[in-house]
């Protein structure tokens, strides 16, 4: 398939695709007239890609990991070395504490709006109810 058919396939945008081709993180044959041609398992492998960079891991990390991922969306470590589960147990541990911020300005932030909402009167749009004239 071609890069456009990727990105429609993975709703990613072809720059990054080209990125992530740059990265080494993706291979692409090139035909006759220099257009990319991907074969089908770049569909899981870019799913794979932007799973990892949405968890928080950089792309070095990534490069490092993509050869370990033996089907689709697995990953799996026959020669896992110290440094590799070093990098990923402090690339989970920082992960672990952005789930925890995140968990905690959401709370904050719904609490807030639990009070917001609570002095305007529950109204929609936060409008404070009208006193009716006597």
């Amino acid at each position: 398939m071609r890069i456009g058919e990727l990105s429609a396939r993975t709703g990613t945008p072809r720059r990054l695709l080209r990125y992530y081709e740059e990265q080494g993180l993706l291979v692409a044959e090139r035909c006759a007239n220099g257009y990319r041609a991907y074969d089908e398992a770049c569909v899981d492998r870019v799913l794979q890609i932007r799973g990892l960079l949405d968890a928080g891991l950089p792309t070095r990390i990534i490069k490092q990991v993509l050869p370990c991922l033996d089907k689709p969306r697995a990953i799996h470590f026959p020669d896992a070395t110290p440094q590799m589960l070093a990098t990923l147990q402090r690339e989970r541990d920082r992960m672990t504490e952005r789930i925890e911020t995140l968990v905690r300005n959401r709370d904050a932030i719904g609490e807030y709006l639990e009070v917001v909402r609570g002095t305007a009167g529950a109204r929609p749009g936060g409008a404070a109810p009208q006193e009716e004239a006597a």
